[in-house]
């Protein structure tokens, strides 16, 4: 019978094996299986993998592992930068450093736009190994003379389909282009197209290339349904599938922030513990949210595409789209916040008429047909 490796096969420090350890992980996942020895051997990577298949860590450990052992590395060079597309993406890689790091002597720290610029600076005034960076902050602090990126050794993209969504190739250009030519470069991203292939090929040396799970296709734990409702009826719905499951913790998604604010402000008034969090939000109102989220202050939090990814919420039970996405691929994403790493879930959607046309785009995406659920009378 085949025995799964442990993370003790990899090379890695005695100190990080220990962090892991108490955290209870016994065995990589798959993408963490195949990615950890190439990272380690400082070969380019590119890999397409899905959400909650577990690739923060396929970064995060072998680059911990390479700081604290460089002896040479002084406490103001950083010699890896993470670029990521979201906020919320970038404080969830800094706690995975904090986490698996928490024995080393590895500095690590976040920038992101949207709040005070001081207290990042000061951060980087102390020196640090590891900085995690969306590129808009990034290109201002380092045009401002704070950020130095000649010792940089190691580049991560993180989710570069996500920033190629969101208008930030020209940003990415610019940063890559003022980074040492001699580094390796690790390239994420959850769904692989052209435009990806085309990116992934300008900025990557003769690279591995690891494909987990196939393309856009949701994880085979998450149990799929939709209900055919009128719009006009969808939040009594809403309310009536969350208030018959309890405590049960559920994230659901709103196609527009107007529609999240209002969702929010009637479920508060049926009585259930609720909290919105969307581009409008300021981001200390975003992670109070999800920190309340996390830890069962609140039983919903409703969500727009922002949430979809670089939310890491261990065993969400459940995702319900209010509103079907307008792009097949978000579904994707959006429903990749249940059903991680190897936990069961479920994705309930609400399509009303207008939104056949989406359903059935999703459908042809992922080659499934959603099961239809009934309404039942009350």
């Amino acid at each position: 019978m085949f025995k799964k490796r442990g993370f003790d096969t990899f090379g890695l420090s005695a100190l990080i094996l220990r962090a892991i350890d108490e955290k209870g992980y016994q065995h990589p996942t798959p993408i963490q299986d195949k990615t950890i020895p190439v990272v380690m051997s400082g070969q380019d990577l590119l890999a397409i993998a899905q959400t909650g298949t577990g690739k923060t860590a396929c970064f995060t450990l072998p680059i911990l592992n390479r700081v604290a052992l460089n002896d040479a590395n002084t406490s103001d060079d950083m010699s890896c930068l993470i670029l990521v597309p979201t906020r919320e993406l970038a404080i969830q890689i800094l706690d995975a450093l904090n986490l698996y790091g928490q024995y080393l002597s590895v500095s690590s720290t976040v920038i992101f736009g949207g709040v005070n610029s001081k207290p990042q600076i000061s951060k980087l005034k102390q020196g640090v190994d590891v900085l995690v960076a969306t590129p808009g902050r990034l290109l201002d602090l380092y045009r401002q003379g704070f950020i130095s990126f000649s010792k940089v050794r190691t580049l991560v993209l993180d989710e570069a389909d996500r920033m190629l969504d969101m208008g930030f190739i020209h940003d990415m250009k610019q940063i890559i282009s003022l980074l040492p030519k001699s580094r390796q470069t690790l390239f994420f991203s959850a769904t692989f197209s052209s435009d990806i292939e085309r990116l992934a090929t300008s900025f990557l040396n003769d690279p591995v290339h690891i494909t987990v799970a196939r393309k856009n296709k949701p994880a085979a734990q998450v149990k799929q349904s939709v209900y055919f409702v009128e719009q006009s009826k969808k939040s009594a719905l809403l309310y009536s599938l969350i208030d018959s499951q309890a405590d049960l913790q559920v994230l659901v998604f709103s196609r527009t922030k107007h529609r999240a604010n209002k969702l929010t402000r009637y479920l508060e008034k049926q009585g259930i513990k609720v909290a919105a969090i969307h581009g409008n939000k300021s981001q200390s109102a975003r992670i109070t949210a999800l920190s309340n989220f996390k830890s069962g202050k609140i039983n919903v939090l409703v969500a727009t595409d922002i949430a979809s990814r670089g939310l890491d919420i261990e065993q969400l039970p459940q995702v319900i789209n209010f509103d079907l996405p307008s792009v097949p691929e978000d579904y994707v994403h959006r429903i990749g916040r249940t059903g991680r790493a190897g936990c069961h879930g479920e994705a309930i959607s609400l399509v009303s008429p207008d939104e056949k046309k989406q359903l059935k785009g999703i459908e042809r995406l992922t080659n499934v047909r959603l099961s239809r659920a009934s309404i039942q009378p009350n």
